[in-house]
């Protein structure tokens, strides 16, 4: 039953203790490729040893506790360890190098740092010797780096030993150093609105900003996200995206933990392993970014494998191509399949499509507002709210909004107009029943010679091309236009095709503005690690490709 209270004002940890003290013996996290299975009651004993530790450890309230990992099985524990100590748990993307990752630490201001070894190409413990040299000298706990002043502790996600740096076994049996009086003290002293989490924003544009989202941002959003997917303690949720993302951390870990779903965990998205992990573990629901379902749907095992207790899940992250929403619908048995839209900055759902929804609404819009956020369409000239059915920014307001960015006022001002609306930076329609279609983002609108071009209008209208797997279409900088229409094109196995096949495929079809100018055939698409295109590497690449569309144009 949904819960009479809207919105509560609980702390994280809280919510997990109730989750414990209704369905203590039922599964909480499970790893399929390894011997990993914890109850809820296993889990949060997990959970208070490791919050106990760094308590131990020193790490007081209010604290950054940065996580450069994957979804390794401490990351959750970490999470709600330090929730319950009142620690900001600051995610870091697994595909940052040096550079990012010095930036993070000192923008941040970072006083805890916790990693594994590396992730694929990159080595993590060597980075941050490089970076912090005195790691290797200083007596643990006790660090003094001139670059990063504010960095205490180094804590490695293993048991091995490296110089400078506690392990987990060693966090784990220094929790007997604090009283339960203690630990419970610590809790009572928390506040709902407290920063809980900060994410550093993908960076699709500029340099990313930390966003600081509270208990209550974020505890109410997962609830919701839940809801909407009708989540209970039966249900089996197959998590394969990022957990240093939103997507993982609230839309996954949050949505589940409110109702006592089950956490079935994929260290690294493979799609053979999320099948099996649906099919072993008898999984209701899995999450993915598009470009995962499509790994999956296009698989050549996907036929041997049982989806039958699939019934619901979220596909999000970046626009959804219709023709996979319906083959997760029929397929894969997603017939509750759910799309959710936002951004870090709104904790970050802000509209979700319904259960009972009809066809058109569940795979061409991203849904309709959830409860207790206000949802509308403004023009980005006058920032005064669009009719219905006309294109404009979309803003939303409500409880989800973020605290803001972390010593970036300006930023967050910019952000966060006067009257409290977020603004998304995105271009969207809703339609009459409150239904919003994203059309694209701000930045990416194509003007061609005045004429505003959405990306995600030729981009849909390209998935229907018989032979195209995915497309993406940026604006190419053209001396003549201003910007003509690129599209850039992956093509599934052992297909072939040329430019002026896609271009005779519009023709007659779309407006001749919309026609992509330009076609390139490209194998991968620049991606941020959590799974978003970045339209403004296409744009780079566009240029590159393309140096004619910069040429004088021809006299006639």
């Amino acid at each position: 039953m949904p819960r009479q209270t809207p919105l509560r004002e609980i702390t994280l940890g809280q919510m997990l203790d109730e989750t414990v003290a209704q369905w203590p013996n039922r599964d909480a996290v499970v790893y399929v490729d390894r011997e990993f299975r914890l109850s809820w009651r296993q889990f949060a004993e997990l959970v208070d040893e490791m919050a106990t530790g760094l308590m131990a450890l020193g790490v007081q309230k209010g604290e950054k506790v940065a996580v450069w990992a994957n979804n390794v099985p401490h990351w959750v524990v970490l999470q709600f360890a330090t929730a319950k100590i009142g620690a900001v748990l600051l995610t870091v993307n697994t595909h940052y190098r040096r550079s990012e990752l010095e930036y993070l630490l000192q923008q941040s201001e970072c006083e805890n740092l916790v990693l594994i070894d590396g992730f694929r190409d990159i080595d993590y413990v060597g980075t941050i010797y490089d970076l912090i040299p005195e790691l290797k000298q200083q007596e643990r706990g006790r660090l003094s780096a001139p670059k990063f002043p504010n960095l205490k502790r180094v804590v490695f996600l293993g048991a091995e030993k490296h110089r400078g740096m506690y392990s987990i076994p060693e966090v784990l049996a220094l929790s007997c150093m604090i009283t339960p009086e203690e630990y419970e003290q610590r809790q009572q002293s928390l506040n709902p609105h407290d920063v809980v989490n900060m994410q550093y924003t993908s960076g699709t544009t500029g340099f990313p900003k930390g966003v600081q989202l509270t208990h209550f941002n974020i505890g109410n959003n997962g609830y919701w996200i839940g809801e909407n997917q009708k989540f209970t303690e039966l249900d089996r949720l197959c998590l394969t995206v990022p957990l240093f993302h939103c997507f993982g951390c609230v839309l996954g870990v949050l949505a589940a933990v409110s109702h006592g779903t089950a956490m079935v965990i994929l260290e690294n998205f493979e799609p053979v392993l999320a099948m099996t992990s649906v099919e072993e573990e008898k999984c209701t629901a899995i999450y993915g970014v598009p470009t995962m379902f499509i790994a999956m749907l296009e698989h050549k095992l996907f036929k041997r494998f049982d989806f039958s207790t699939l019934r619901t899940g979220i596909m999000a992250g970046s626009p959804c191509p219709i023709e996979f929403m319906k083959r997760a619908i029929s397929e894969m048995n997603m017939r509750e399949i759910t799309i959710c839209y936002g951004l870090t900055e709104g904790s970050p759902v802000m509209t979700q499509t319904r259960i009972g929804d009809d066809l058109r609404q569940m795979t061409e819009t991203v849904g309709r507002s959830m409860p207790e956020i206000e949802v509308r369409i403004v023009d980005p000239e006058t920032n005064e709210e669009s009719p219905r059915g006309a294109v404009g920014e979309i803003c939303c307001r409500g409880y989800n909004v973020m605290k803001g960015y972390y010593n970036n006022p300006d930023a967050t001002a910019k952000a966060i107009d006067m009257d409290g609306w977020l603004h998304s930076g995105d271009l969207g329609v809703m339609d009459e029943e409150g239904y919003v279609t994203v059309t694209g983002r701000l930045k990416d609108m194509i003007i061609r010679g005045g004429e505003n071009v959405y990306p995600r209008e030729i981009e849909e209208f390209l998935y229907r091309m018989e032979g195209i797997l995915d497309v993406q279409v940026a604006g190419v900088p053209s001396r003549k236009f201003g910007e003509e229409v690129g599209a850039f094109v992956i093509l599934k196995p052992d297909v072939t095709m040329e430019p002026e096949d896609v271009k005779e495929f519009c023709r007659g079809q779309i407006a001749r503005y919309k026609i992509p100018k330009f076609v390139a055939f490209v194998d991968a698409y620049p991606m941020t690690a959590s799974g978003k295109i970045q339209k403004f590497k296409l744009r780079e690449l566009a240029a590159e490709l393309f140096p004619e569309a910069m040429q004088e144009p021809q006299k006639a």
